[in-house]
């Protein structure tokens, strides 16, 4: 059985007395000293390690559950492409000059747990957990994941589904440099993993069959100005939902872009659409305290 090394701070392989973040798949550009102070990108190559498995997805599916319980001992959150829109062509994460192994030794631990806030260490941020919600594992992605505690059987394909879900990753994948290109290209795949297909191919909700735009525009996350599109999803099965792509520059490391994902249910049992803006307003630097920067005048757009 082969193994994937999960993320997190790893002592770097090519810059001895430096921590790298190890992604789950390929090393990335964000180096710290091993006391916790996050540094810019060193002078050096960043390689990239064997290729893993794929983003993950953000429901849980029977089927998708007995796969990933063979592989990780793991149910599997909901991810894919196919009927709904389709996703643009990927990029590459870094540059490569070599190979180097995946990390073998366990991440240098991060801030206690703490049941109301999910955080995010390669980005240096928390959110806000609502009430109602929790943190949860996803094995496959390793994206830093919050979801609602209730689930309910998925209406199109048997599984489990959640009201809401919220993931926080960086945009490795791309060389798009603003804030808006990030959140207008991805939202697309946003929408294909929170309601198209799972892993395996199921489909939770029969899959995407429209969508519109119903929101769009330049949002203040953190001191610092983000850019947010939110789609209405209608689906093959159930009442569809609510899918956000809201991407904002980061203020550690390489300072790529940040990408936090909403998917709530329209349902009766979906979340309240104002709960997107509160996480967002939430999103603050680890430690507490807010960050200044460009776009500190604006203010998140209301419903």
């Amino acid at each position: 059985m082969t193994m994937t090394t999960p993320p997190g701070w790893y002592p770097d392989p090519g810059l001895p007395g430096t921590e790298r973040w190890w992604d789950g798949t390929v090393w990335t550009a964000h180096t710290r000293a091993p006391d916790g102070q996050v540094f810019g990108p060193p002078p050096v190559a960043v390689v990239v390690a064997p290729p893993a498995r794929r983003r993950g997805p953000l429901v849980i599916g029977a089927a998708a559950a007995v796969l990933v319980a063979a592989v990780v001992g793991a149910v599997a959150f909901r991810g894919g492409d196919g009927g709904g829109p389709q996703p643009g062509p990927a990029g590459s994460s870094v540059v490569a000059s070599g190979t180097v192994n995946s990390p073998s030794v366990q991440p240098s631990s991060g801030p206690s747990a703490d049941p109301r806030t999910l955080v995010d260490q390669l980005n240096g941020i928390t959110l806000p957990i609502p009430d109602g919600w929790e943190k949860t594992d996803d094995p496959v992605s390793g994206l830093v994941t919050m979801a609602t505690k209730d689930t309910y059987d998925c209406p199109g394909d048997a599984g489990f589904c959640h009201h809401g879900t919220v993931t926080t990753s960086t945009a490795t994948m791309t060389d798009l440099t603003t804030a808006e290109a990030v959140a207008k290209h991805d939202i697309t795949d946003a929408a294909n993993d929170a309601y198209d297909h799972d892993p395996v191919g199921s489909r939770p909700y029969n899959g995407i069959t429209s969508h519109r735009e119903v929101k769009s525009g330049s949002v203040v996350v953190d001191g610092r100005t983000g850019y947010l599109v939110r789609w209405q999803v209608r689906t093959g099965a159930g009442p569809g939902g609510y899918v956000e792509s809201l991407a904002f520059p980061s203020t550690v490391g390489s300072q790529a872009m940040v990408v936090a994902r909403f998917a709530f249910d329209a349902g009766p049992g979906g979340p309240s659409l104002a709960l997107i803006d509160t996480v967002t307003r939430g999103i603050a630097p680890i430690g507490g305290g807010r960050n200044g920067g460009v776009g500190t005048s604006l203010a998140p757009p209301s419903l």
